[in-house]
């Protein structure tokens, strides 16, 4: 089938009405003067999908979610093939669609952290928006009343809203409380939605492990399944100051704290050409055999671990009582879908799991071992009662022969399968089909084969089905029809398969406002077929979806020479480092070599970072040391550190042959163009709370928080000492949120980038740390059980931010530090302030309402805000410059279409895309008092309106 845009002649059209749409915001009063570039008409998020495509009871009708476009796809089902029926817009970034019957569909919106209630019934469109925690993923119905069940993250705005004060779960996410669970369901009663602005959840049940993804409904529907989403393996951190001086593993030592070390730093002590290596952090991993906490030697590491991880990663729920009646533990690291067996009950959980216990990057010559190429195996999980079985679907291969060594096997990936996500099983419960996003294939299992482990890739691969465009994220199994439709991620199209011959037989692209850069730099992402060896690794093995696994990894390559650091460094004069490090107690070499503008390849433990919002940061990795690389040096070019990860796919992808200069830089294009979300701490009309404030203008503030000071020193031998804001810059004009794009010597073993601080919020969950002399906060002891095992910086071991602003370059003094008097209370604010730290979008962009006749009591003041913040001016420099915090759009249903409307703030009036007159605020809510024709506002990015009012 051909495409199912719109018209030619409509699009022309269009194009001339967002070109007037855009002169007439331009000529704005409020931006009148203002000297900036016009905002791009497309924000790129990267949202992972979930549940994208769902079918109707009846059977009769499709649903996708065309992610980009922010629409909901409805297809008629015919013997000939899919129809497109029509489109109705919804929130930003859908990732999530189900049929509550054959009237209703509910749709989730991952940026709005929202669900909008479309109806079928007349013109199909939005009746009612639910507005829940941040971030949801997933949707379910379930129990005898059919209640609704929604995924989000332990945050968000619409927690602590007024209007749900009542509701059970509801209120103060407590981020900075230990052992608080960080995985939210909202419940809701499709029947009663209440009059509440944004409904009235019948409770927020809230479970312990990381934020969710997933949901599944149990035979008979009495039963909800709910998965964390980064949940862990059992890994975590040891820091540097609790290991014995030097490289000696078999001599313990005695620690500050009067504990016993059981030895020396796990080494090779040098790199392969004798450059003295730094002394670094450890990953350990906890031994449910033994119940230890254990280094590659199998040293115990108990004493310096404050925390358990129960790695929790499923639970049951009973949908009629609201109720958690099991929970399943060591499902997997990153948990993507879940499906049960309709015949044997037994739950399906396609994840990955993460091989961070294991040391190095590179060919593993000289340290004898290396990761390359085993990142993560792809797995389904079997859960059948109380056991939970691992099943890797990529068994068949050997990890020892690395790719273009001698027994390596070019044959392998054409049976592998990489990151599974969604899955659909059939009716008998026989067959199992899995969606393998990075390898363009549907898997296909004899379940019973699966579950007893007797399958073989080999032999079982030539049953896998091969799908045009890329990246299958969801699918439907239509057997009536002997059909498979699958949602391609890459392409942004819907492909129909014939089950019969395992042929795809049609196509129907989806409108794409992606810019051609984007579908085609997205596949060097996710692409485990052509950029790795084995067909299972890839970038997103790690980097899930263009963010983080929130795990540590230890990818140094002991193989690789030293290089040297191009980038300055605040406090780089060499006798400050020497006062530095004799104040700060570093009695280890800096950078291993006691060179200032040494990087040695063997780096230690850091943090996965995000891939999102790398443009405008300079150079990359915690160390920036892809700065210097294999296509030149330039410490703040973004466009040549990235592409300098081009070694990345040979030495740790473990790709045979190394992308082309014009594939990469297709990568790079691709990657600089995706932004984070807006903050979810920060209240939606972007002011502060008290403690926010206080720790913004301590910040800001003249009392320097880093380094050390002596009066006229600093003539001398320049700046000693910085703000929060002299090291980690907030200027939005220049796209700086924290990274300053220098480097800092902060009184370690290393000298490292100044990292951004726009994520923050999401790494809460680690607390619990044993005493280290860097750090100036006592021992915490035994804190229980907790979500995560790595925190803050950039190997992850301080467990809060409160406990890193005790370390020693924070020191309280007469001249720099925090303040001597009320310095607790300091932190706590600081770190509050981080907690809502400023992002390139305002918080209101993605929020939405809508405006029914029933409603206009509580959804007026939410209509009043997003108004006004679409007339608040806005700096942002991915933006242009000097914006507005959002685009205002309104859809209601008129003529029997659903029209756009554009919000001018300058007039205060609602302007349509075809010839009508502008409509004032209170003329459009009157429309809303007839039924049919509800209105739905929503705060898009700015630029972004025109393009999302009138192109639906």
């Amino acid at each position: 089938m051909s495409g199912v845009g719109p018209h030619p002649k409509t699009v022309n059209v269009l194009k001339f009405l967002h070109a007037l749409a855009a002169v007439a915001l331009l000529s704005s009063p409020l931006l009148a003067g203002s000297a900036r570039a016009a905002p791009p008409n497309f924000i790129e998020f990267e949202s992972g999908h979930v549940r994208p495509i769902a079918m109707s009871p009846s059977g009769t009708q499709l649903f996708a979610v065309n992610t980009p476009n922010d629409t909901l796809e409805i297809f008629n089902v015919t013997p000939q093939g899919l129809v497109f029926q029509a489109r109705v817009p919804v929130g930003l970034e859908p990732v999530a669609v189900a049929a509550r019957n054959n009237g209703e569909v509910w749709v989730v919106n991952h940026l709005s952290d929202s669900v909008s209630v479309v109806t079928l019934a007349g013109t199909p469109h939005v009746v009612r928006t639910l507005l829940v925690g941040d971030e949801p993923r997933d949707i379910v119905f379930a129990g005898t009343t059919g209640r609704a069940f929604i995924t989000t993250a332990h945050r968000g705005q619409q927690r602590t809203d007024p209007s749900i004060a009542g509701v059970e779960g509801a209120g103060d996410p407590q981020l900075t409380t230990p052992s608080v669970p960080r995985a939210d369901v909202w419940v809701f009663d499709p029947a009663h939605l209440g009059t509440t602005m944004g409904g009235t959840p019948l409770r927020i049940m809230t479970f312990f492990t990381d934020t969710p993804r997933a949901l599944a409904v149990g035979p008979g529907g009495n039963t909800v399944f709910v998965a964390g989403f980064k949940t862990g393996n059992q890994t975590s951190i040891v820091n540097e100051g609790r290991i014995c001086t030097g490289f000696n593993t078999k001599q313990p030592c005695l620690l500050s704290d009067l504990s016993v070390s059981p030895g020396g730093h796990l080494g090779p002590a040098t790199d392969a050409l004798g450059e003295p290596a730094p002394q670094v952090s450890m990953i350990v991993k906890y031994n449910n055999t033994d119940a230890h906490w254990e280094d590659e030697l199998g040293r115990s590491w108990d004493n310096s671990i404050r925390f358990s991880l129960p790695d929790t990663d499923v639970f049951a729920v009973d949908a009629n009582n609201l109720t958690q009646t099991a929970s399943f533990a060591h499902v997997g690291t990153t948990l993507f879908n879940m499906v049960v067996n309709p015949a044997s009950g037994h739950l399906y959980v396609s994840n990955t799991d993460a091989i961070n216990n294991v040391r190095f990057e590179g060919p593993g010559t000289f340290a004898g071992h290396t990761v390359q190429g085993h990142l993560a195996e792809a797995r389904v999980t079997v859960i059948s009662g109380a056991t939970v079985t691992p099943r890797h679907l990529n068994k068949h291969i050997n990890y020892a022969n690395l790719a273009g060594s001698p027994g390596f096997d070019p044959t392998a990936k054409s049976h592998s399968l990489a990151t599974p996500l969604d899955m659909a099983v059939t009716r008998d419960g026989t067959t199992l089909y899995v969606a393998a996003f990075g390898s363009s294939k549907i898997g296909v299992f004899n379940t019973t084969a699966l579950e007893d482990d007797t399958f073989d890739p080999t032999v079982s691969s030539a049953n896998y089905i091969a799908v045009s465009g890329g990246g299958p994220s969801g699918i439907v199994l239509d057997e009536p029809r002997q059909r498979l439709y699958v949602m391609t991620r890459f392409d942004d199209s819907v492909k129909v398969i014939d089950l019969a011959s395992r042929q795809e037989i049609a196509a129907l692209p989806l409108p794409n406002p992606e810019s051609a850069s984007v579908v085609q730099g997205r596949p060097m992402l996710y692409d485990a077929t052509r950029f790795s060896g084995n067909g299972e690794a890839s970038c997103s093995s790690c980097h899930i979806f263009g963010d983080n696994d929130e795990l540590s990894w230890d990818l140094g390559n002991p193989d690789n020479p030293v290089t040297k650091n191009p980038i300055p460094i605040n406090e780089s004069n060499p006798l400050i480092l020497a006062v530095g490090e004799t104040l700060f107690g570093v009695n280890t070499p800096l950078n291993g070599s006691g060179k200032v503008d040494d990087f040695h390849p063997m780096k230690g433990p850091m943090t996965t970072q995000t891939l999102r919002g790398l443009t405008n940061s300079g150079a990359m990795h915690w160390r920036g040391d892809r700065s210097n690389g294999l296509l030149g040096i330039d410490p703040f070019n973004e466009n040549l550190s990235f592409n300098n990860f081009i070694v990345a796919f040979q030495g740790l992808v473990g790709s045979v042959d190394q992308p082309s200069t014009a594939q990469m830089q297709a990568f790079t294009d691709f990657q600089l163009q995706v932004v984070p979300p807006p903050n979810p701490v920060r209240r939606l009309d972007n002011s502060m709370t008290a403690s926010q404030q206080r720790g913004h203008d301590f910040y800001f503030g003249p009392h320097p928080s880093d380094g050390f000071n002596v009066p006229g020193i600093g003539l001398i031998l320049g700046t000693t000492t910085f703000t929060c804001n002299g090291c980690h810059a907030l200027d939005p004009s220049q796209g700086k949120f924290g990274a300053s794009k220098n480097d800092s010597f902060e009184g370690i073993e290393q000298v490292f980038k100044i990292p951004h601080l726009r994520n923050l919020y999401t790494k809460v969950g680690m607390f619990g740390m044993a005493k280290v002399p860097f750090f100036e906060s006592p021992d915490t002891g035994f804190t229980g059980p907790q979500i995560r095992g790595f925190g803050f910086t950039n190997e992850g071991s301080p467990d809060t931010m409160f406990t890193f602003f005790n370390s020693v370059v924070f020191r309280s003094t007469l001249t720099a530090g925090f303040p001597l008097l009320g310095g607790d209370q300091t932190r706590r604010d600081v770190e509050q302030f981080m907690l809502a730290f400023d992002s390139d979008l305002a918080p209101i962009v993605g929020q939405q309402v809508t405006l029914t006749n029933q409603n206009a009591g509580a959804v007026g003041p939410r209509i009043a805000l997003l108004e006004q913040r679409a007339g608040r001016p806005f700096t942002s420099k991915i933006l242009g410059g000097t914006v507005t915090e959002c685009d205002l759009v309104a859809s209601v249903v008129q003529g029997g279409t659903v029209k756009g409307y554009l919000y001018h703030p300058s007039s205060a009036a609602f302007v349509p895309g075809d010839a009508s007159p502008p409509l004032s605020d209170s003329a459009l809510r009157a429309l809303a008092a007839v039924a049919g024709q509800e209105v739905t506002y929503s705060c898009v990015p700015p630029g972004s309106g025109a393009r999302i009012a009138y192109s639906k």
